[in-house]
């Protein structure tokens, strides 16, 4: 920098000089510029990517369909003792039986041990709701249908397509199922009525 000194000693800038000092500040001016173009380009297409994929996720949610059938509300009011009936959610068959005090005596003298997949009745059963047996209605072998109370003694289940045998309870028994018949979450919001497909 070019410094002539005056009379008072006070040093004065060459008009080259202010034009070095304006290209600085212009250069310092275009600098923060392209930062902020930078950061809203990389905003922008940020915003951009998400809301392309936006449509991808939205994709993999459940349709209002499959969320319909998540949950099915059964009225018991008509089914008597001994007897049940077979309702579809989520496509398969759930078999709601009431059963009588000599199925569930049957089912709770089985020595769980001895059982294939073990699990005593209490297990199987809603907490003061004994009577209801509630399962999916599909063998554990091949996914069969079993037919009820068409066993030997004529108690339980029996699988037409391979020969497993179920009891009151629903638990395995014979034949080559390799576990009980399946227990959905389930509950009761009122005395004579059940909901299958969430609990409480």
């Amino acid at each position: 920098m070019n410094k002539k000194l005056t009379k008072n000693k006070k040093p004065v800038v060459d008009k080259d000089d202010k034009k070095i000092f304006h290209i600085k500040g212009l250069a310092k001016k275009n600098k923060s510029r392209r930062d902020f173009i930078a950061l809203t380009t990389c905003a922008m297409a940020g915003i951009g990517t998400a809301s392309g994929f936006w449509p991808l996720i939205k994709s993999m949610n459940p349709s209002a369909e499959v969320l319909a059938m998540s949950t099915v509300e059964v009225n018991l009011t008509g089914i008597q003792e001994g007897h049940g009936v077979k309702v579809k959610w989520q496509g398969k068959p759930v078999f709601i039986r009431k059963r009588t005090k000599q199925e569930i005596k049957a089912a709770r003298v089985v020595n769980v041990e001895d059982l294939r997949d073990p699990q005593s009745d209490e297990q199987r059963v809603y907490k003061g709701k004994d009577e209801w047996l509630i399962m999916v209605g599909v063998c554990t072998h091949l996914g069969c249908v079993p037919v009820n109370h068409a066993t030997e003694d004529g108690n339980g289940w029996f699988c037409p397509c391979h020969g497993s045998y179920y009891d009151t309870s629903g638990r395995v028994i014979g034949g080559p199922a390799p576990k009980n018949m399946v227990i959905p979450d389930y509950f009761f919001p009122s005395e004579d009525v059940v909901v299958i497909g969430k609990k409480a």
